[in-house]
């Protein structure tokens, strides 16, 4: 090797260690080039606030709070193959029990805390029903149907808490008129940041704070996917009784599997809120539980990066044919998951990947020679 490709092969042999934990079989973009477009893409979401006003910026952020929902689903169906309606679930739990402790402790500390209170509530909400579905054999659809039901059950609840006597502290649930919460602010006591308000410069930080999120959890998923607890998870989604007879805890492995998941959705609910200050029981209806299982379908049931896309794509339809006046958004929402589901059933991520890696073996192989490297011949003097 000559000396001026050693310090090349040196920072190859460091990138591959620094990507080592975030590679795998259950992840898409393994290589290089998927690395090299992952930083373009963080780039461009940092100097995405340059690019629009305001009012653009605060919709981008809350797609990327759904993000975070369709995250948790994707965990649990396409790594756990558990099909969960009860995301929203959580998601709502969560982000009425932030706005709750937002109303009581509007401080800077009690916001800081009511984070970690409000997921905390989510994600024991998520422990206890999937404790009694999993430990008490539950199983396929009949999970489904539970976590619909739950979903529902809290629909219908919290759309007849309307009346003055539904009240936390100085929170009124306010039922079908939804509850509005205090502005987001994170620190302790009288010092805090200030995430909302329509002002330009909580906008801005609120988005930085999301994506920075996003993007952690992006990361830290991946890790945990291509770990050994992740292969048990996937051997549970392809066969769940094999894998039991190999000796591993099938019950206790779907359980922590829903409670991450539930934290997950937990953590996109108190996003979701904080951004507009307002949450309604809509966020436990039909409608929207539906919704994370269309995103998760035709992002990818198994890519991360995939099902985030796939979020941020649709609702910013959705929101742009509502801006026209259009009624169509949900016709081609269902349009689009039922010829995704019969053209490409892994999702379009999967998809993307294939006609990348397509394109990387038309392009001209790499020549050692042209790099002043001999090859191995040349080496040994071979002819």
């Amino acid at each position: 090797m000559s000396q001026s490709t050693k310090p090349f092969g040196t920072l190859r042999s460091i990138g591959g260690r620094i990507r080592a934990p975030f590679e795998g079989p259950n992840t898409t973009g393994n290589s290089t080039a998927f690395w090299v477009v992952f930083l373009g893409a963080v780039g461009f979401l940092m100097m995405y606030p340059q690019m629009v006003n305001p009012l653009v910026l605060g919709d981008t952020t809350r797609y990327f709070a759904l993000g975070f929902l369709a995250l948790s689903l994707c965990l649990v169906w396409g790594f756990g193959g558990i099909l969960s309606f009860g995301q929203v679930a959580f998601f709502g739990v969560a982000g009425y029990a932030w706005g709750i402790i937002s109303i009581n402790f509007a401080s800077a500390t009690g916001m800081t805390l009511g984070i970690v209170g409000a997921v905390f509530i989510g994600t024991l909400f998520s422990f206890i029903l999937g404790y009694f579905m999993f430990y008490g054999g539950v199983r396929d659809v009949y999970v489904t149907i539970i976590t619909l039901v739950s979903a529902l059950v809290l629909h219908t609840f919290m759309a007849q808490t309307a009346g003055s006597q539904w009240v936390i502290g100085s929170a009124r649930l306010g039922g079908f008129n939804g509850m509005h919460s205090e502005h987001f602010e994170l620190g302790i006591g009288s010092t805090g940041i200030v995430f909302g308000g329509t002002s330009p410069d909580p906008i801005l930080r609120y988005y930085y704070f999301v994506v920075a999120l996003l993007i952690v959890t992006y990361l830290a998923l991946r890790v945990l996917v291509n770990s050994s607890f992740g292969m048990t998870m996937v051997a549970i989604r392809e066969d769940e009784d094999r894998t039991a007879t190999f000796g591993y805890n099938v019950p206790f492995v779907k359980l922590v599997i829903f409670t991450i998941g539930g934290a997950l959705a937990s953590l996109g609910g108190v996003l979701y809120t904080a951004w507009g200050s307002y949450i309604s029981p809509s966020v436990f209806a039909i409608t929207f539980a539906a919704l994370p299982v269309v995103w998760v379908s035709i992002g990818g049931r198994e890519s991360l990066i995939g099902v985030v896309g796939a979020t941020v794509a649709i609702e910013w339809m959705q929101d742009s044919l509502a801006g026209t006046g259009s009624e169509w958004a949900m016709v081609i929402v269902g349009g689009l998951l039922v010829f995704v589901i019969l053209v490409m059933p892994a999702g379009v991520a999967p998809q993307i990947e294939r006609a990348g890696k397509w394109l990387l073996e038309k392009l001209p192989p790499h020549s050692d020679q042209q790099a002043g490297e001999p090859t191995s011949k040349q080496t040994r003097g071979d002819d």
